[in-house]
């Protein structure tokens, strides 16, 4: 395959890069993804223009020879919860920083960085935002003529299979009555996963964006609160969403950091202490309309799911 027609994308498999895999496949690209186990990327396997490979635990040893023909590198590796002391700092940093000099070492000229809403090196609080801080000015420090590095940093993203809805969703039915709800004044401005793609598409295609860092936002502010209780109505659930003061959403963050799964930690809570709205309007520096939430989350909240995730891709990449 000619090098300006294949790509890598590092995190590939999740919920953004299988989206933004099959975008891309539909402009002309091939696209390379690796993974730990290829049994786990099935919905990649259909679209015959994505090559899943299988690493192992080896990755980083393999970066540089996966990388060799790319003409294009996408970062998409993120972590909400650390289930060992020191993952943000793995996953985030070391990961982007063995990625960043793989790059640099076998001449790919562009790398697209996905980062996150306020993520900041000297955040005091947050490991997340701190380690996505770090690792988004890591990438930024070697951006160059050498190496053109683009930043995303969205809001919490929607979509199917998202992690925020979806979460919110199993959590009110297995809870009936009241649904106490930490931080419900947090402010989130959602952002459709296929605007994010977008975003990404464009700024490959556009390099005036080189050693930009993209704040990307839908177009309403919401509260915690007012998105769960709109979750309790897309699923026609009755709830009281019951406001917890600070010292027992700490209280709620303290104990279930240690539930299997870990649906809420003190490391979520100091995130949530910062508002993920936009300053900068990103999708209108690229020319994107977003999506609103009541555009999108009805026809995928209620339960229902493609038969083929790779034609519900499509279908949703398509604007109304």
């Amino acid at each position: 395959m000619a090098r300006q027609q294949t790509i890598l994308i590092l995190g590939g498999s999740g919920f953004v890069g299988a989206h933004l895999a099959h975008r891309l496949t539909e402009r002309g690209w091939q696209v390379r993804i690796p993974v730990r186990r290829r049994a786990r990327a099935r919905h990649l396997l259909v679209n015959p223009r994505i090559e899943v490979i299988e690493t192992g635990q080896g990755l980083t040893k393999q970066l540089a020879s996966l990388l060799e023909g790319c003409a294009a590198a996408v970062n998409l590796v993120g972590i909400l919860n650390e289930h060992h002391a020191g993952d943000f700092q793995r996953v985030h940093v070391e990961l982007a920083d063995h990625f960043l000099q793989s790059c640099q070492a076998t001449g790919v000229p562009r790398l697209l960085h996905m980062s996150a809403l306020n993520a900041n090196a000297l955040e005091p609080h947050s490991r997340y935002l701190r380690s996505k801080g770090e690792a988004e000015d890591l990438m930024h420090a070697e951006s160059g003529p050498g190496l053109q590095v683009t930043s995303v940093r969205p809001s919490v993203i929607f979509g199917p299979d998202d992690s925020f809805f979806n979460r919110f969703a199993g959590l009110l039915k297995l809870t009936p009555g009241i649904f106490p709800l930490a931080c419900a004044e947090a402010r989130f401005a959602p952002v459709y996963v296929g605007d994010v793609v977008e975003a990404f598409l464009r700024c490959l295609e556009d390099d005036s964006t080189a050693g930009l860092r993209l704040d990307l936002c839908g177009p309403r502010v919401y509260t915690l609160h007012e998105l769960v209780k709109y979750t309790a109505r897309q699923l026609g659930l009755r709830r009281i969403i019951l406001d917890l003061p600070d010292f027992l959403a700490r209280l709620q963050a303290r104990v279930l950091q240690f539930v299997p799964g870990k649906p809420f930690t003190m490391d979520n809570y100091w995130s949530l202490q910062i508002d993920s709205v936009c300053q900068e309007d990103g999708c209108a520096r690229l020319g994107i309309q977003p999506r609103s939430v009541e555009a999108i989350v009805p026809g995928y909240l209620g339960g229902k799911r493609p038969r083929d995730r790779y034609t519900e891709y499509r279908r949703l990449a398509r604007r109304p």
